[in-house]
């Protein structure tokens, strides 16, 4: 037996299992990144759209305040996700720390059989833990099969709009609200659109026209992360399905506005070697519910994307 060559393999296999692992290749990542200013750690108003509310910030350049301890704050941004940053994670890791020093969490055997056997049990698992991250990423329902529906970014009552739900008023700083016109409203659309042809190009300067500096980081990071498995992702056919406002308001001589939309897209990630879908379909409409923010200097000034954020689950 080659044992050199049977180590190699089974490390190669439990790299390729534990690696992180992209939870959405579409724009955003499927996660909750960029920046809302002042309200960046305090929850979104809910919404007709999204009733369930947003998700914390995955990434954010934005530090909490030193009065972050007013109700309604959430904790700090969570670290990047990664199969060693959950529960499981850390239990493999200290099987394999284990193993190595003779103790073996996952059998007590000493010698290169023992540890070889150890490991090749480490990437069975994390195999089954990719199949079902790939499967999770799956539960997009597609769009109906009788096509798009009529929509239109629905006006919510006053007080929902600018922090009359439940404990928002006193979460949200006192900030002036801000009137969004029906013209911002098809920016925010427009955007919706040219974001993801820009994504779907891989065109950094397309996106910093749309989009944040902050942001565009983040697009950049996560075209990079798909290129490091010789992948690319693209998205076409954008239509906004429906869209209502969670809140706007203006800050230190910027608006602000953030705005739940549902839309539908075909989402398809490709193998760059072989131009095969790897992920999504080309065919199959799928339909995603985000909150985005948009930030401008000023009335009149040009909307810029500065935050995605994901649903809370139903």
């Amino acid at each position: 037996m080659r044992r050199p060559a049977l180590f190699l393999t089974a490390m190669a296999a439990i790299a390729f299992a534990l690696a992180p692992m992209l939870a959405e290749a579409r724009p955003g990542g499927g996660g909750s990144s960029g920046s809302r200013g002042s309200r960046t750690y305090s929850v979104p108003a809910p919404t007709q759209t999204a009733p369930s509310g947003a998700q914390r910030f995955d990434r954010t350049g934005t530090q909490p305040a030193t009065t972050a301890s007013r109700p309604g704050m959430a904790p700090g941004a969570t670290p990047q996700r990664g199969f060693f940053g959950s529960f499981g994670g850390a239990l493999l890791a200290g099987g394999l720390i284990g193993a190595l020093l003779g103790y073996g969490l996952f059998g007590g055997g000493a010698g290169f059989g023992a540890i070889l056997g150890m490991l090749l049990q480490i990437a069975l698992i994390g195999v089954v833990v990719m199949l079902v991250m790939r499967l999770i990423r799956r539960r997009q329902q597609p769009a109906a099969a009788s096509g798009p529906q009529p929509y239109a970014f629905q006006a919510q009552p006053e007080a929902k709009q600018f922090g009359g739900v439940g404990g928002m008023k006193a979460a949200a700083p006192a900030d002036a609200p801000v009137a969004v016109t029906p013209a911002d409203y098809k920016a925010f659309e427009q955007t919706l659109v040219e974001m993801n042809a820009a994504w779907s190009r891989r065109d950094l300067q397309g996106l910093r026209a749309v989009a944040t500096p902050e942001m565009v980081s983040y697009f950049a990071q996560d075209m990079r992360d798909l290129e490091a498995r010789n992948w690319r992702n693209e998205t076409r056919d954008v239509r906004l399905e429906q869209g209502d406002l969670s809140e706007a308001w203006h800050e230190d001589g910027e608006d602000f506005a953030t705005v739940a939309m549902r839309f539908s897209l075909l989402d398809a990630t490709f193998d760059n070697a072989t131009n095969k879908v790897v992920e999504g379909s080309t065919t199959q409409r799928t339909e995603a519910t985000e909150l985005w923010t948009f930030v401008r200097k000023g009335p009149g000034g040009k909307w810029m994307l500065s935050a995605i954020q994901q649903t809370q689950p139903a």
